[in-house]
């Protein structure tokens, strides 16, 4: 009489787990994974996005003097992520910090950005200028530090202009103010939980300058605290990808040797990670 075997209890690579213990490991190891996941983007938002900024930001710095030299920045609207000035905020220790054209999330991570529907600082007008609070270098981290009184210093193609501090308010308390010729600068409300923004509101006190008459619509991802819905099908791509890498791999480790494999893969796995990281990034509210 042949003997009724346990083999739906055991794992089926037939190395005598049971199959309980099996699934169990199975599950530990995919959180494991899970929370490795999470740690290494709380870390990249709060460490690696930081060196990524001062990288963009050096590389910046060198264009935008080069074409203030040569008479080439812009006078206006121009190319997204493009440098369109320089801010110093001496009371904070703000120095040579470069403003990109675009306020979308994407823009943001090379640093702080010019709302392209105003004009460019110096110019008549409000100008308004958004910059992060805790990710990405966190430029505008101590803005809330800044008290009526403090100058605010903006280097354009067209020279050198200066603000003066007058109104601290947030989205909930709107600055009243009605100078005509002003500077707003937005940031988060908080470093931990951005609930609404905070708007810093200076008056020109040095000459106006000329600037265009018609500036460009803005799009919905450009708005305070907006994050990039067009990042959402990216990182469900990239999400994807990294399973498949990751179900490759595991695969590919079985069938020859482990050690290789992995030394093979970690570089693809390194840079789907980073893209996700990237995307997943672009979701957060853009002042964050």
């Amino acid at each position: 009489m042949t003997a009724v075997t346990d083999q739906p209890t055991r794992a089926a690579s037939g190395d005598n787990v049971p199959y309980g213990v099996f699934v169990a490991r199975c599950i530990g190891t995919s959180l494991l994974l899970l929370a490795l996941l999470i740690l290494g983007f709380i870390g990249y938002l709060f460490g690696a996005s930081r060196i990524q900024e001062a990288s963009a930001q050096s590389r910046l710095y060198t264009t935008f003097a080069y074409e203030l030299g040569q008479d080439l920045g812009p006078l206006g609207p121009t190319k997204l992520g493009s440098p369109v000035a320089i801010l110093d905020i001496p009371s904070i220790g703000v120095r040579n910090l470069v403003v990109v054209e675009g306020t979308t999330a994407e823009q943001l991570t090379a640093g702080p950005g010019h709302l392209r529907n105003t004009p460019l600082p110096g110019q008549e007008g409000l100008s308004v200028i958004f910059g992060r609070r805790a990710t990405f270098g966190a430029p505008f981290a101590r803005l809330a530090d800044l008290r009526p009184g403090d100058l605010i210093h903006a280097i354009t193609q067209q020279g050198k202009s200066t603000y003066k501090v007058v109104a601290i308010g947030d989205s909930q308390h709107p600055v009243k103010d009605t100078d005509l010729n002003r500077l707003a600068l937005l940031t988060a409300s908080s470093p931990d939980i951005p609930a609404y923004y905070l708007e810093i509101d200076a008056d020109l006190t040095s000459k106006v300058n000329n600037g265009y008459v018609r500036l460009p619509a803005i799009g919905p991802a450009e708005q305070a605290m907006a994050g990039d819905s067009n990042a959402l099908v990216l990182t469900m791509v990239w999400g994807l990808a990294l399973v498949l890498v990751g179900i490759g791999g595991a695969v590919a480790a079985a069938r020859w040797s482990g050690w290789p494999v992995y030394v093979v893969l970690a570089p693809a796995v390194l840079a789907v990670i980073w893209n996700l990281y990237e995307n997943l990034a672009a979701l957060l509210p853009n002042l964050y």
